[in-house]
């Protein structure tokens, strides 16, 4: 699980081992970074698969989105903030656990922190594997010697129609007002202050703020207390 990961990823090996052909994919036009040290990363495609947390008696499926990838797997498979937003889920990364309201209660996924430990030096290793290979120093040798031309702005020009592309396909994965996050069940997640008993509260002094800042926290007071965020004690 990813939460700083905007797509859901599969890598193909992981398609493979569980039986489903290639073929099953959809084509994709825009690549993506931050996978693959120092370069982008081109999908094979996309496939909808279903998910399901926990055992039989308490489980939650949904249809997750995967872009597929061609390289070297560390995982059998990246879940990132789709899969947050599509089961409401909430982490704890200190714990390592993972909590989702299901249909007889709280379903809650955990790992060891060996197993943890093991993911993360398999990862440094591929990730170091990478970054020495020669084909990225020759991508290094290239982009440096690569002399600035007026094709750059062209470039630049098909990446920004790209991305605009790729956000307007996806749209409906981002949050774009509190109305769009339903609230989270106290069963889920809730904070508390820890008060030791018999302390005296004290108040503090009054914050003033201009006309634009109260205008400003009033309308977004609005918005929280619309979707149901918080409300007045």
């Amino acid at each position: 699980m990813d939460g700083g990961s905007g797509l859901n990823i599969m890598y193909a090996k992981t398609l493979d081992e569980i039986g489903i052909d290639r073929s099953n994919l959809h084509p994709i036009r825009a690549p993506f970074h931050s996978v693959v040290p120092g370069k982008h990363a081109l999908p094979l495609g996309q496939i909808d698969l279903p998910v399901t947390f926990e055992n039989q008696f308490n489980y939650r499926t949904e249809i997750l989105t995967f872009d597929v990838v061609g390289f070297p797997k560390t995982f059998h498979a990246i879940l990132g903030h789709p899969c947050y937003a599509k089961f409401m889920a909430v982490p704890n990364y200190t714990y390592l656990k993972l909590k989702m309201l299901g249909p007889r209660g709280v379903i809650t996924i955990g790992t060891s922190f060996q197993r943890a430990y093991e993911c993360e030096v398999e990862c440094c290793g591929h990730a170091a594997a990478i970054i020495a290979s020669r084909e990225l120093t020759t991508l290094r040798e290239e982009v440096t010697k690569e002399a600035p031309d007026a094709k750059k702005s062209t470039g630049s020009f098909k990446l920004e129609s790209t991305l605009i592309g790729f956000l307007c396909d996806n749209k409906d994965i981002f949050a774009w007002k509190p109305l769009d996050m339903p609230s989270i069940p106290r069963e889920v997640a809730k904070h508390t202050l820890k008060i030791c008993l018999g302390s005296k509260p004290v108040r503090q002094r009054l914050h003033c703020f201009d006309e634009k800042k109260c205008r400003t926290i009033g309308e977004e007071i609005a918005k929280l207390s619309a979707a149901g965020f918080i409300k007045e004690v």
